[in-house]
């Protein structure tokens, strides 16, 4: 090194002086970051639907609407589809989706009827083989998905008018009628059939189903996989998932789900029929989409799928107590449906650029 470039001394770093925006504090966060965080979680959008369209029923209803017989005839309604609406939305969380669900729950029903009544097996073996059928439904429905590579819409439509005509054409060969009546008490009753003040025990049902889904979707690993499985199904293998591990699990799930809707359907109503499962077909995915969950997967919560189950059972129960015509239930869900869709994908697509330009930045 030259004596002239020994002898010059160092330019000072210049201080500058950036304007800080929100608090000052350290550690503090502007509300408005707080508020867009909020915003961008699943099950924030849901939960506030669900509000707000109890209170508009709330205001344009006759007074029977916030009645105890009221309040447990939604709740009811909104019961029964959440048993089966939890499995359904943590199935399209990881991708996929199952229409076998309808016919699963009239063959259970079925199942649970004959066997009683007919063939006077012990209730409790007749329920055991309904969700048996359940699980081997679910196998079959999970193993062609993952090993044929065809989309699980097709998988589960062919299985869903297989499942329905074995059990119808069983049944007739067995009875000649597609549905049979069943009066069952003692503890199977209590466990699947029993009421307090015209509150359903299927409450009591869906409620564990959403205290289980939650503890699984977001507190242990395999919660970890199933939204890995449905952000980047390839990504997510190339990493060590059990891709096909986990959509088997969740096909299970759903058909056990509508198996147990089938035996609480038959218990409610003392009786077994085929065609009870049809309403379900799509009102379990439509209540999941309501609640947050995005068609191709890898987004949406528990609490938001209990909140579009509440609301899909307010509209369908509500509007009986507004003097409206029934016949425009079904409009209002699909809007709502279409409004859950839209503002979903908007939220999704907003969090990608906002951590895309993060990346960015960083």
């Amino acid at each position: 090194m030259s004596s002239e470039s020994a002898d010059v001394e160092p330019i000072a770093p210049v201080e500058l002086k950036v304007p800080t925006v929100g608090p000052s504090r350290p550690g503090t966060v502007p509300s408005r970051q707080v508020a867009w965080r909020l915003v961008r979680r699943p099950e924030v959008g849901p939960l506030v639907g669900a509000v707000l369209i109890y209170l508009l029923f709330l205001v344009t209803s006759r007074p029977g609407f916030v009645s105890l017989l009221g309040t447990a005839s939604w709740l009811d309604e909104a019961s029964v589809l959440g048993v089966l609406s939890v499995p359904i939305g943590l199935l399209m969380i990881a991708g996929e989706f199952d229409l076998s669900i309808g016919s699963m729950v009239g063959a259970s029903s079925i199942i649970v009827a004959v066997g009683n009544s007919y063939y006077h097996l012990p209730i409790w073996l007749a329920i055991a083989l309904a969700i048996l059928c359940g699980v081997l439904v679910g196998l079959l429905n999970g193993l062609l998905t993952v090993r044929t590579g065809l989309p699980s819409f097709i998988v589960t439509l062919a299985a869903l008018f297989m499942v329905e005509g074995a059990a119808l054409g069983i049944s007739r060969a067995a009875i000649n009628t597609s549905a049979m009546s069943v009066y069952v008490g003692g503890s199977a009753n209590a466990v699947f059939g029993s009421s307090w003040d015209t509150f359903s025990v299927s409450i009591v049902w869906w409620v564990g189903a959403f205290a289980l889904a939650s503890w699984v979707l977001h507190k242990t690993r395999f919660g970890n996989w199933i939204f890995a499985t449905g952000g980047n199904v390839l990504s997510a293998r190339s990493s060590g998932v059990p891709t096909s591990l986990v959509k088997v699990s969740l096909f299970v799930s759903t058909a056990v789900g509508a198996s147990i809707v089938g035996i609480l359907e038959t218990m409610e109503y003392h009786g077994g029929d085929v065609t009870y499962g049809a309403d379900f077909v799509f009102s379990a995915p439509v209540a999941a989409v309501i609640g947050g969950v995005l068609l191709g997967g890898g987004y949406g919560a528990t609490i938001g799928i209990m909140a579009g189950t509440a609301i899909y059972a307010i509209v369908s129960i509500g509007v009986n107590y507004t003097g409206i015509n029934s016949d425009w239930t079904e409009l209002i869900i699909g809007v709502l449906m279409l409004y859950a869709v839209l503002a979903n994908n908007f939220v999704r697509r907003a969090a990608m650029r906002s951590r895309s330009a993060r990346s960015g930045q960083s």
